[in-house]
């Protein structure tokens, strides 16, 4: 783990677990050496640095293309492991890079609607994350983060001080032996996201 990555790890964890009362549930679940794509929810600003805190070992994360016109904030976050995407119009060098990492066996996390939610429900499933997942062939982690949205919404300037934040790790899923000729790629990556996404949406809060 680099210096400043580190730095702003134990940063999080500290201020999660103070004051958002933190917990990962099925913490055995986490693919911490090899390749994996981590797919979550996205609820909130929170949901990268939450789910990188999840893991003991740095995890790659996507943002906004936007984000990294600011020389000084695209410097930091992509020594934080951050991946530029454009989120207006396919990225196929973002693509190619994440799909790179994978083959490499890093971790990457990713976010199968493609965006935040602006009311704390589950948006429709974008065929970008299929692809990935096809072309890789990394296993994909389901995990599905709760409180975030509660917590720093859409719309707020910023987070509320206190709250609870849990995520939940779901079983890998394992998409290598599924295959499509050239005719049905675009409806095997549809189908990729969906199932993804599904598999994100039944992971549930433990009873108390």
């Amino acid at each position: 783990m680099k210096p400043l990555y580190w730095f702003f790890y134990t940063a999080t964890k500290i201020v999660t677990k103070v004051f958002y009362r933190f917990e990962v549930v099925n913490p055995e679940r986490l693919v911490e050496n090899g390749s994996a794509l981590i797919a979550c929810n996205h609820e909130s600003f929170l949901d990268p640095p939450c789910v990188s805190v999840a893991f003991k070992n740095p995890i790659h994360f996507l943002a906004r293309k936007t984000l990294f016109n600011n020389p000084l904030f695209g410097g930091l976050i992509s020594r934080l492991n951050a991946l530029p995407v454009d989120q207006e119009k396919p990225d196929m060098i973002g693509l190619r890079r994440i799909i790179g990492l994978l083959k490499s066996g890093e971790r990457v996390l990713i976010f199968p609607e493609g965006e935040r939610t602006n009311d704390g429900q589950f948006g429709k499933a974008e065929p970008g994350v299929g692809l990935v997942i096809a072309k890789s062939q990394a296993p994909v982690l389901p995990v599905r983060i709760f409180g975030a949205y509660d917590i720093f919404p859409h719309g707020a300037k910023v987070p509320k001080v206190m709250g609870k934040l849990t995520i939940v790790v779901g079983h890998p899923i394992d998409f290598s032996n599924e295959k499509a000729d050239s005719a049905n790629r675009k409806e095997l990556y549809q189908s990729f996201s969906e199932r993804t996404l599904s598999a994100i949406r039944a992971l549930e809060l433990p009873k108390a």
